[in-house]
């Protein structure tokens, strides 16, 4: 593509490679709007870490040039990381969302204390003007209402953003996808569709989100004891479901999860949840009804280590204690990358004499993203001049872009991209440019921290291999050995109840402190590096460990 001043830069900082923390920054004539702020849940290797966000450092030094960060819907993977993001780059001119997802959005932000946020309601169809850019929200279908589409226009062309959809035909709500705007736009001429792949692997339609109310009336007719329901706390089509099953087999419902109960309650307020009068009941009250009596609603889906489900199976909630008899529905599927977790609580409900029904079992579950055909169809409706696959790993982009080329897209204006990889297009065409970014930042608490952080390789290398503290008590004035060093072992496979290697260590301890006397080195951080490489090289040596070694030098 020739040099042009006139083009539009879209740089993926997260969600291409991954499923999770989405987040694209759109780019024209030096303004910039960004696609959700998303965050991904840390994998078991990542120790001590809470949160896993995209590195939106590109944003840092650009925050004046931001028009306003659009979200397509209210799950933690679009909307998690916004929080950090505002505090710290900034609040943008606006923020743009559907009536739910400002809702939810500013319950959080409420809670980290930037209540101050430009939140502002836009209504599908509805088109506002950003800098250069015009911003429409177009109605789609998932496992959450409101979502949205977002198409950004320019005077190159206009960009479809498509957030995670499906095509269902008879949603709860009985909102289904506006698929005469998406068709409309592919008359209008679609410059790029950057497309959801995320059951690009998964042929045939997804089946629809009302099919799973009569298979969980289904499932609770035939539990005698009480039901336990775990599913995303967002999903409040899945909650509503569960609530009309348990209306119909006359049972009270406790909705048990901070999140659980926040979100219903703000869907609740909007109109789109509701409950009988008296049925829902508080978590504590649980015990005061008879167990066939009772349904309760839990977060938990995922294994999530604090989550309501996760306590329960491990008899530390305050409110429920799983017992013989119980029934655990796991109304979800576990997102690539949980899968462990999941198991570990199954086999422990197991263990505590409950049952588990899952989606394996019955058809309890039904998929928020669209399978091949629907992939096909948004494809075939919008028919883009080039695409941009995002939502998905790799396997998922290669093949929702074999997809693209199956109806009728040329190989070679559909681009299978990476984090940090901008896609740049011109009034010549378009191409990759040079990365810029795309990495990740850990949240610690509540620090914000680099994947390269020393503490983090620390935590793995005592989760490893353990850590030796060595203490050794030298004279101010010559440096000689004063007492005998102590030694601390934790974690050391083969060491800590080794009394011939701890004595090995004692000598080779003070063999290098009389070396350090000797040489008059008064220098503690040399003194301690010596000690530190003699004794990890000698434990290496004996057990093949590479523990943490921590000398500590006390002068007296």
């Amino acid at each position: 593509m020739s040099p042009s001043g006139d083009q539009i830069k879209i740089l993926p900082l997260g969600g291409l490679g991954e499923i999770g923390k989405n987040m694209t920054v759109v780019e024209y004539r030096g303004r910039i709007v960004v696609i959700d702020t998303g965050l991904m849940f840390p994998t078991p290797e990542m120790l001590g870490i809470d949160l896993v966000l995209p590195d939106f450092d590109y944003l840092r030094d650009r925050a004046d040039d931001i028009e306003a960060i659009v979200l397509t819907h209210g799950h933690e993977d679009h909307v998690g990381a916004l929080p950090y993001v505002l505090r710290e780059v900034g609040f943008p001119k606006v923020i743009y969302g559907g009536m739910l997802t400002v809702g939810m959005v500013r319950s959080k932000l409420d809670e980290h204390k930037l209540g101050a946020a430009p939140l502002t309601e836009l209504p599908a169809g509805q088109k506002v003007q950003a800098g250069p850019f015009e911003i429409e929200l177009v109605h789609l279908s998932h496992s959450i209402p409101d979502m949205r589409g977002v198409i950004i226009g320019t005077d190159l062309g206009k960009i479809l953003f498509t957030g995670d959809y499906k095509f269902d035909q008879t949603p709860v709500d009985g909102r289904p996808a506006d698929v005469a705007r998406l068709a409309a736009l592919g008359d209008e001429g679609l410059l790029l569709l950057a497309g959801d792949s995320t059951n690009a692997d998964r042929p045939g339609v997804s089946p629809s989100e009302s099919s799973v109310g009569p298979a969980l009336l289904e499932t609770f007719s035939r539990c005698q004891g009480r039901i336990i329901v775990t599913s995303f706390a967002s999903n409040i089509h899945r909650v509503q479901q569960v609530i009309d099953a348990a209306a119909k087999l006359d049972r009270k419902v406790a909705l048990v999860g901070r999140s659980m109960r926040k979100n219903f309650n703000i869907a609740s307020n909007l109109g789109m949840a509701n409950a009988p009068e008296g049925m829902l009941i508080q978590p504590r009250e649980i015990e005061d009804f008879p167990d066939e009596r009772v349904v309760v609603i839990s977060t938990g889906s995922q294994g999530e280590p604090f989550s309501a489900l996760r306590r329960m199976a491990n008899n530390d909630h305050r409110d429920v204690e799983l017992h013989s008899g119980d029934t655990v529905v796991f109304s979800a599927t576990p997102v690539p990358g949980n899968e462990r977790a999941v198991n570990e609580t199954i086999d422990r409900i197991y263990e505590l004499g409950a049952t588990v029904v899952t989606a394996k079992d019955a058809p309890i579950h039904a998929s928020g993203h669209g399978y091949r055909e629907e992939i096909k169809l948004m494809l075939n409706l919008t028919r883009p001049r080039y695409v941009l696959p995002v939502h998905g790993d790799f396997q998922r982009i290669r093949l929702h872009s074999e997809l693209a080329e199956s109806v009728g897209v040329p190989a070679a204006n559909i681009f299978k991209g990476r984090n940090g990889l901008p896609l740049l297009i011109g009034p010549d065409g378009a191409e990759f440019g040079e990365e810029d970014g795309g990495g990740v930042i850990y949240v610690d608490g509540v620090e914000l921290s680099d994947p390269n952080d020393a503490s983090l390789r620390e935590r793995r290398t005592i989760s490893a291999d353990g850590i030796v503290i060595l203490v050794a008590t030298i004279a101010a004035d010559d440096g000689e050995v004063v007492s005998d060093p102590e030694l601390i072992a934790r974690g050391v496979p083969g060491l800590e109840d080794e009394v011939e290697l701890i004595e090995e260590l004692h000598d080779l301890i003070e063999d290098s402190l009389e070396r350090s006397a000797e040489a008059r080195v008064r220098d503690h951080d040399l003194i301690q590096q010596d000690l530190h490489d003699a004794v990890a090289g000698f434990i290496h040596k004996k057990l093949k460990r590479r523990p943490m070694v921590v000398p500590v030098v006390v002068e007296v």
